[in-house]
This record gives structure tokens, sequence and C-alpha cells, in this order.
């Protein structure tokens, strides 16, 4: 997509904004365990290959992968949801702090372990990942807890993120909270949905399935631009939002807002390494547009230049300020 020395001069001034903007954070906290290594043999025993492990790293994954994007781009923003009372969220909150992100909004509980998605990669490729973790909604005395944190610190945010990765921490009741509140302060909302239960996303001010979730979501097929159009208006209609944004991988994004022509948007990924937390850059970079001002097309295009930033990297990364003016030219 080529843009007028006028539209880049004008993201470029949105990016630049991005310092003032405060993101509320909501969702799924996840612990992204990579361990590294090579592979040059196939094990005796099993028809497994045999990775010889030369480091690991503990990474901000889920929600907390979408905060540390917001703060990747000189933002700030707090993070709301629940961990275990166990040394990986010792380690989480270990993070945060690393970030200077305030941790008032981090739920612990004894009921359930810190999720924990662990990936082995070798030669850039993820040969396995397994996950150590325990889904379901929180009890009332923690979902009490959230709500009673959305309720003391609403008025200081200037958009709100739901990061739903289908662990329970987003539910009805939840979100029921979460609509009335920033309707009446009438403050963004923008969903990055799983497609169970699409009910609880009612109201939202945009969405951001994949386009699998979309399809899942609008019951159909998508191959068409056509497809895609239709879908779009399906969950749009559906879930009364005022927008939706399909992001479609190397094929880039489509955004359809209610009452407009659907706004395709071709992926500005020079290579594509790794995927994994791309939808989170996604919906960091399109709450700081709308945050500051932008109209959701403006800001669907800003975040398509990060995802292509950060797809070109291997394991859980993030866009800088710096990268995202380079990239929007």
């Amino acid at each position: 997509m080529t843009l007028s020395s006028t539209k880049k001069k004008q993201l470029r001034a949105a990016v630049g904004k991005f310092s003032s903007a405060n993101i509320l954070v909501l969702g799924d906290i996840i612990v992204d365990h990579f361990i590294w290594g090579s592979v040059s043999r196939i094990s005796p025993e099993a028809p497994v290959p045999v990775v010889d492990v030369t480091h690991e790293n503990l990474l901000l994954g889920g929600a907390a992968n979408v905060l540390h994007n917001i703060y990747a781009q000189n933002s700030r923003g707090s993070l709301c949801g629940l961990i275990g009372n166990d040394a990986m969220g010792d380690h989480l909150l270990g993070l945060l702090a690393e970030l200077g992100s305030p941790t008032g909004g981090i739920v612990r509980t004894g009921n359930r372990p810190t999720t924990l998605k662990t990936r082995i990669v070798a030669q850039h490729q993820q040969v396995v990942r397994f996950d150590r973790e325990k889904t379901g909604e929180p009890s009332p005395e923690r979902l009490a807890e959230i709500c009673r944190f959305i309720d003391d610190h609403l008025e200081s945010f200037d958009a709100i993120i739901v990061s739903d990765y289908n662990k329970g921490m987003i539910n009805l009741p939840l979100m029921e909270h979460l609509r009335s509140r920033a309707k009446k302060r009438k403050i963004p909302v923008i969903i990055d949905p799983k497609p169970q239960h699409p009910e609880r996303f009612l109201g939202a001010t945009i969405i951001t399935p994949n386009l699998h979730e979309a399809e899942r979501m609008a019951d159909m097929v998508i191959k068409t631009e056509e497809d895609l159009q239709t879908a779009a208006h399906i969950l749009q209609k559906k879930l009364a939002s005022d927008a939706v944004l399909i992001t479609r991988g190397e094929a880039g994004m489509a955004l359809y807002e209610k009452g407009h022509p659907l706004f395709t948007i071709p992926t500005m990924a020079k290579e594509v390494y790794d995927v994994t937390g791309a939808g989170d850059t996604v919906i960091a970079t399109l709450a700081l547009g709308l945050a500051v001002g932008l109209s959701p097309a403006d800001a669907a295009t800003i975040a398509n230049f990060a995802a292509g930033i950060v797809v070109g990297k291997v394991g859980t990364a993030t866009a800088s300020t710096a990268e995202l003016l380079e990239a929007i030219g």
C-alpha cells in the first residue's frame, strides 16, 4: 500500500503522541517460556528430533505481551488479570517492574497456577509447545477484586483492550460490568476475541478476530473479498460493534466500519519468520491509535505496519517506536 507524504506525516505525528496515552489491558495473563537450541540428529529412542539447548528465557505473554507492546511504543498502561501464588507469578511481577508498569490490577490466587506456555525452538522453527495452566472463570471473590480495580481506575485510561485467550478471565459478568462503565465514560473498548461465547463482546468499539476466528464467529468460510465483507458485516451486526478488523496473516488485514465499504490493507512484512504474538502487537497499536484520536482506518494502518515488524522476528516480539516510524517512512 502506497501512502501519500501527507498521510505518512499524519501517521508519524500520531505515533509521536502515543507517549501521552494510558491503556488498560484486561485479559488472560501468560508467561511465555522459550527454550532455544539446535537439532542435528534424531533420537534412537523414538522418531523425534533431539534438541541441544543453548539458552532459554521467560517473557510476558498473552495480555501481558499486549502491555509489553504498549510500553515498547513509549506509552503507558496497566494490566488487569489473574496469576497464581507461585514462582512464575513472582517472575511475572518482576518483568512488570522492569517495564515500570503498575501492578494494582494483578490479582493473585491459590486456585490456579500462572499460565505458562513453553515453546522449544530450533533452527528458527518451533519444534513443540506444551502448556501448564488451569482454565475457568475467577471465583466470585477474585472477580469482585477485578471489578473494584476497574471502577477505581477507569477514568485514568484513554482506551481499554480486552485480550481473550480463552483461559476464563474474560467472562460474561466481567464484560457486562466493563461495558456499562466504559459506555458511560465513552472510553473505546478494543477486543481480541476467541470465538467461544461471542455474546460477551456485545457493544465493543472494535473487535480484531483473525481469519479463522472470524469464520467461526460468522459461521461461514471466507475465501474472497466479498466473503470478507459479508463476514465482517455479520459480526458487526451480531455484536453491535462500531467496527471489525479481521487480521489475515500474510494477506494483511480487512477493516469494516458500519456504513462504510470494506477497507483492505496489504501486509507490510518483508519476511514472515514467526507470527507468535502478532495479534498482541496489532491490538496494542490499534488501541494507541484510537486513544490519540485516529480514525479506525488510520489506526489499523499503523497497526499493520507494527505487525509487519514483529512477524519478521522469532519469538514473542514487540515493535519499537523507532522501528514503527522507520516502517511508515
